[in-house]
């Protein structure tokens, strides 16, 4: 389907509705604006759906698991319901477990504990900061940032040739960039991995809530990401997958509801037998909230359609690029180049310009939020930029003032809930902030640029 047929067919196409889409902001040259949410790979706004779903259970609220009351045993089936309509959003095999979690960060931390002894793992240094720090008790082997999809295929196949054959391994990659956007070639690194003996764990918190994901089809070992980017409030996430590392680790967090049995030893000791489920990893009161929000928006987003959502995102998608494309001034930051596949995520920097500054124009004088710094990927955005990738940085801004150059970039991303009005808007701003620079002064106050008043 061309964009201009995507474009005449909108009206089928609508965006979903969610929280804050007529919030209004004021701006520093004076009036107010409906507000442009472009920043939603660090966190998407609530689906409206989700939102009525909490409310509508909010009166029921029971503890979960060990109330014989009728509000418990409510909460109870709702909670491991959710549990089930995650694992079907995710199309996981019968035997998997789903663990509800804090975040993608705290999931990835958790299979971290998890690892057998002398595990050796391998990850990019394209990833997330999620997915690239838990692993520091383990081996870790970081590998170089590919430049094709084929290159990291076979980049982790010469790493992993070289590995102890007979040891644990887990591979750590990315489903799409929080960077670029890009989609990796995950069902190819997860048929790698597996050739060499090694499980794979898949980073979905960016490509959850833009495509569809089977853990079946992509054969990978492991599925963590995040209800906050998934258009879920904040404080839930998932790690969904094998259960045979879990459910011989150490717990977690060790407490109520972790364990099945616990007694007292002669010796004045204690004995605990941890459960075998996923509520070995579950201890204390669980965030039933959370797990229903991730669990509704599963379902809002199935009913929606994934084809639906994903062509009218291209289309967003196809709307920025082309605009940028358009700003000599403009270099989009890439990995796998042009025609690569990927998801409303793209970051980009401007010749003569700070980028703390240029954000900070785009909020305080059109209404449009969108994210400056290393985006918690410092390896990648400098690889990127042509820095050493080991300096170190700040996920926020660095001390720059305004027309000083930084080194960080500028990224805007959009999702299910963004009206083309929104991407329109971020465009022409673009464009005309570069034509005829900022319209207010600003400073460096704490790290990050701000209107001077």
């Amino acid at each position: 389907m061309s964009v201009s047929t995507l474009a005449a067919d909108q009206s089928v196409c609508a965006p979903l509705p969610v929280l804050g889409r007529d919030v209004t902001v004021p701006l520093v040259t004076g009036g107010e604006v409906t507000y442009a949410a472009l920043d939603y790979a660090a966190s998407a706004p609530a689906l409206q759906r989700v939102w009525d779903d909490v409310a509508a259970y909010a009166p029921y609220y029971g503890s979960v698991h060990r109330g014989a009351g009728y509000l418990s045993q409510l909460s109870t089936d709702l909670f491991e319901n959710a549990r089930r309509t995650v694992a079907d959003f995710l199309d996981c095999r019968a035997e998997d477990q789903v663990v509800f979690t804090r975040s993608t960060t705290d999931s990835l931390n958790l299979l971290a504990a998890a690892l057998p002894a002398d595990c050796q793992v391998f990850v990019f240094e394209t990833e997330h900061h999620a997915s690239l720090l838990p692993w520091r008790n383990a081996r870790v082997t970081y590998l170089d940032a590919p430049r094709t999809p084929e290159q990291a295929v076979t980049t982790l196949e010469t790493a992993l040739a070289g590995r102890d054959p007979h040891g644990p391994a887990l591979v750590c990659v990315t489903g799409a960039s929080n960077v670029t956007g890009e989609i990796w070639p995950v069902r190819e690194l997860a048929a790698a991995a597996h050739a060499h003996g090694a499980r794979i764990v898949l980073d979905a918190a960016q490509l959850a809530p833009h495509h569809p994901l089977s853990v079946q089809e992509l054969d990978v070992d492991w599925v963590a990401f995040s209800g906050h980017k998934l258009y879920a409030p904040f404080g839930s996430g998932v790690l969904a997958g094998r259960a045979d590392w879990l459910a011989t680790a150490e717990p977690y967090l060790a407490g109520g509801g972790a364990s099945r049995k616990v007694t007292r030893r002669t010796d004045g000791g204690v004995d605990v037998e941890w459960h075998e489920t996923a509520a070995r990893h579950e201890a204390g009161s669980p965030n039933v909230i959370g797990a229903y929000s991730i669990a509704s928006a599963c379902k809002a987003l199935t009913e929606a359609g994934f084809d639906t959502l994903v062509a009218r995102e291209r289309h967003l998608i196809d709307t920025v690029r082309a605009g940028l494309a358009e700003v000599p001034e403009v270099r989009i930051l890439s990995l796998f180049g042009d025609d690569a596949p990927r998801v409303g995520v793209i970051s980009f920097v401007v010749e003569g310009w700070n980028s703390s500054h240029f954000a900070a124009a785009l909020s305080a004088e059109y209404g449009i939020g969108v994210r400056d710094g290393l985006f918690c990927a410092h390896p990648l955005v400098r690889t990127l930029l042509g820095s050493d990738p080991q300096t170190q940085g700040e996920c926020g801004a660095p001390e720059a003032a305004p027309g000083e150059r930084s080194l960080n970039a500028i990224r805007v991303s959009f999702g299910a809930g963004t009206p083309d009005e929104h991407v329109e808007r971020f465009v022409s701003a673009v464009k005309e902030l570069v034509r005829d620079g900022a319209k207010w002064n600003y400073r460096t106050e704490d790290g990050r640029c701000v209107p001077a008043v």
